[in-house]
């Protein structure tokens, strides 16, 4: 997962696309290409009697140059990244900044590409994309753009409550020093621990319950279950982030209303 920080101070997850999620892309628009490609050097030259040699070259280059620069500047510029291979694989272009790229940023890819892919049959790409962590190619290096994964599985949000013998437990515990890395594993662990083996689940909660506890007080009665215990520290985190926030959007909300009234009051 690639964090981005944007200038509102808003973090944006984006899943970088896989080497061999690129590679297939890449793979069907160079066959799409190829064959729109040879078909059409198919159909002139059918008419030699209409066309002479020079037209026929002069024809031709047209037509390379169309198929591997024209249209897919064209098409990544206003699909915003998009291509048919990309299109297939659930893969889209963005600026490393996370944005929608443009024509300056399609262009380069575009002519980048007929080096590194066409005039080296996708040996430079391939080399460049396996030693760099986001799979970047060459295009994507100059242009300062990368793929991500565009149609991820939808997340269904995570449901835990807090158990009814850990409810005067949850009101009273101190839990301001949690990491938030360690909440995120916790809320992983909740979220697929149901996919485990029973052993293993069973050890990987008692691992975290011993890793919160050391950021917990008081700790909940001996002997509570390392999921229920976890289940109500990730409930009570969420409520009362939720509490606060809710709390400075209305502090917030009033200053403005007080500001306003000044202003009014002012004029």
């Amino acid at each position: 997962m690639s964090a981005i920080i944007t200038g509102e101070a808003v973090v944006l997850e984006l899943r970088p696309a896989s080497f061999a999620a690129r590679s297939l892309a890449t793979a069907i628009d160079v066959a799409a290409t190829v064959i729109v490609g040879t078909g059409l050097l198919l159909l002139f030259s059918a008419l030699p009697l209409v066309l002479d040699g020079a037209a026929t070259r002069a024809i031709t280059l047209v037509v390379v140059v169309t198929l591997l620069v024209i249209v897919p500047i064209t098409v990544e510029t206003l699909t915003r990244g998009k291509s048919l291979g990309k299109l297939a694989m659930g893969l889209r272009i963005v600026r490393d900044d996370g944005g929608a790229i443009r024509f300056r940023h399609a262009m380069i890819r575009a002519l980048l590409a007929v080096l590194e892919i066409y005039m080296t049959l996708g040996s430079v790409a391939c080399l460049v994309s396996l030693f760099n962590e986001k799979s970047k190619r060459l295009g994507d290096m100059l242009a300062g753009t990368y793929a991500i994964r565009d149609r991820v599985a939808k997340v269904v949000p995570l449901q835990v409550s807090v158990h009814p013998q850990l409810v005067q437990w949850a009101a009273l515990v101190d839990i301001g020093r949690l990491p938030d890395t360690l909440a995120r594993r916790i809320s992983m662990y909740l979220r697929q621990g149901n996919s485990m083996a029973p052993a293993s689940r069973h050890a990987l909660g008692i691992e975290l319950a011993n890793e919160a506890s050391a950021f917990v007080a008081p700790l909940p009665a001996p002997g509570t279950p390392p999921d229920i215990f976890l289940a109500a520290l990730i409930s009570e985190r969420r409520e009362r982030e939720y509490s606060r926030m809710t709390a400075t959007a209305q502090r917030a909300a009033e200053i403005r209303g007080q500001l306003q009234r000044h202003g009014v009051n002012g004029g």
